[in-house]
């Protein structure tokens, strides 16, 4: 019988032959995807080293220098400053919890019209500018005033008590309660009994994000506060531009990292309970119409909505009105200077600059947050993924006011050209939305079925091609979201970006703060016009988000 070789026989793929060859193609794919994760996660790690670690360091090496952290540490200031910090920020978590519970039952229980707006006047105040919101509640109920801070801080963070609990509650399985209902438990027990502690994980997952955010509130505090209140935030502001006192602020800020830490951990933690809760649960039926008890909660959900409309219909009506009655000047005065020159630029070039600079931060943070989200998707190691997901959440919980403070401390290391371009206030911005991006698009492209990719790469196509047939069109919607999303939190970024704009990269919220702190009525109603356009740019990114939200279905924007 005639021979056939492995080359010419037609019942041997050329796939098994060059496994022959050269070793099974399953291992060489498994070579080429860890250096490909390898290749990929090098950008965005570089990225947090040089841009977010390296200022942190030096703030902690300054902190723990000669004069610094030891005599910050005995000054009984500094801890009324701590104490006022945790305590406004405690009362703050209360009330957002509080006034968040009946308006996440509202969006994951009930069927009501206009769900859509409602969650989209309840996500605005979140990417509202921390500035803005300040100068709203001071418009409500003027400065100077501890119950306008706590009330501001809860005002911006209702949002992630009806995301993250509402997330949780619709997955909730109600034939429980129905269950403690029909033995006669009243509608309160019930929900005391057996809703309250299925939520418990999603609370205290809440619960900790918020208090990060308030205690490490800055604009807020900065434009209600005055001189009378201060926290740790705004504390480390005035040592380091008005007192020159740095190795105060760096103590200061090693102090405030260390709550930050142990804030993040909790919050985890809480986290882990919450992912685990949702994998024990069914999901939940579909909604229903409000009926009996259902009524009450309604009327509380509609209370703190109007709650939450309030500052900001008073704002508007601020930014119209005049000693002679309604006006356009405020608006008018965005397109040239302000009456006694308080800003180098006009209000309307540091719009320009505040697009210029959301923009390339939007670019920047969509590239190292697809990349890192790429490699926490498909790394396999689950404890390496969670710690890597760990380190590149951190800009997301370090004050903002901190990372600025620690540019400042090692810009004179920098080359000169990086060190006066303005180039540093888009990576700034990137660095504070790139965990959002991550956020908003790791649990969809974890949701991809692997399978599918396998079967891609063995039909050849390249780790790219598997991307762009496999993963971009499922992925494509929270793309444009995330984008969206943190486009404008850059837009509005404050913190950070105080402290590195010059007088001709001024930023709109920079320019702001500084209009609101100058007397002058010009100067007020100009301040105020600017906030308005802030809220209706807002406004309208948070509406596409949640357009794409309601067209891509329910996971179709991640854990947000």
């Amino acid at each position: 019988m005639k021979q056939t070789s492995k080359a010419t026989d037609p019942r041997v793929s050329p796939a098994t032959s060059l496994g022959t060859a050269a070793g099974p193609p399953s291992r060489r794919h498994g070579r080429s995807r860890r250096l490909g994760l390898l290749a990929a996660a090098a950008l965005p790690v570089g990225f947090l080293l040089f841009f977010f670690a390296w200022p942190v360091v030096a703030i902690l090496l300054r902190g723990l220098g000669e004069g610094g952290l030891a005599e910050t540490l005995f000054d009984v200031r500094t801890w009324r400053i701590v104490g006022f910090t945790l305590g406004q920020a405690a009362a703050a978590t209360l009330v957002a919890v509080l006034a968040g519970l009946p308006l996440a039952y509202l969006l994951s229980r009930l069927d009501v019209p206009g769900r859509g707006l409602i969650r989209v006047l309840v996500t605005v105040p979140f990417v509202l500018p921390t500035v803005v919101v300040g100068i709203a509640f001071r418009a409500l109920l003027g400065d100077g005033s501890l119950v306008a801070i706590v009330l501001a801080n809860a005002f911006f963070n209702v949002a992630v008590v009806v995301r993250t609990v509402g997330g949780l509650w619709s997955h909730l399985d109600r034939r429980a309660e129905d269950a403690a209902r029909a033995l006669g438990a009243s509608r309160l027990r019930a929900f005391t009994s057996v809703t309250l502690p299925a939520l418990r994980p999603a609370l205290g997952s809440a619960a900790a994000v918020v208090f990060l955010f308030c205690s490490t509130s800055f604009g807020v505090v900065l434009v209600l506060g005055g001189a009378r209140f201060r926290t740790l935030e705004t504390e480390i502001y005035l040592r380091t531009v008005q007192l020159l006192d740095l190795p105060g602020a760096a103590a200061l800020s090693l102090i405030q990292l260390a709550a930050v830490v142990a804030a993040l951990a909790a919050g985890a933690a809480a986290r882990r309970r919450r992912e685990t809760a949702l994998r024990l649960r069914p999901a939940a039926d579909t909604l229903r119409r409000p009926r009996g008890g259902d009524w009450l909660v309604v009327g509380a959900a509609l209370s703190v909505l109007i709650g939450l409309l309030i500052p900001v219909v008073t704002l508007v009506i601020r930014s119209l009105s005049t000693s002679e009655g309604f006006g356009f000047a405020g608006y008018r005065a965005l397109a040239g200077e302000p009456a006694d020159g308080v800003l180098a630029v006009s209000a309307l070039d540091a719009a320009m600059n505040s697009l210029r600079a959301a923009t390339d931060a939007t670019m920047l943070a969509m590239v190292f947050g697809v990349l890192a989200s790429i490699v926490l998707a498909r790394t396999r190691r689950r404890g390496l993924a969670q710690l890597l997901d760990g380190l590149l959440m951190l800009p997301l919980g370090v004050s903002a006011v901190t990372v600025g403070f620690g540019y400042l401390i090692t810009l004179g290391s920098l080359p000169d050209e990086l060190r006066g371009s303005s180039v540093l206030v888009p990576f700034v911005q990137a660095l504070v939305i790139t965990p959002l991006v991550i956020r908003m698009l790791l649990p969809v492209l974890r949701a991809v079925d692997e399978r599918l990719r396998q079967a891609a790469a063995s039909l050849g196509a390249s780790p790219w091609r598997v991307w762009r047939e496999v993963d971009l069109p499922m992925a494509a919607r929270s793309l444009i979201a995330s984008a969206a999303f943190g486009f404008v939190v850059a837009l509005g970024e404050f913190g950070a970006t105080s402290f590195l704009v010059r007088a001709e990269t001024m930023t709109l919220p920079v320019a702001v703060a500084r209009l609101i702190s100058r007397p002058g009525e010009l100067n007020t109603m100009t301040a105020y016009a600017a906030c308005t356009l802030l809220i209706l740019v807002t406004a309208a990114m948070v509406a596409i988000v949640e357009r794409i939200r309601i067209a891509g279905g329910p996971n179709a924007l991640g854990e947000f």
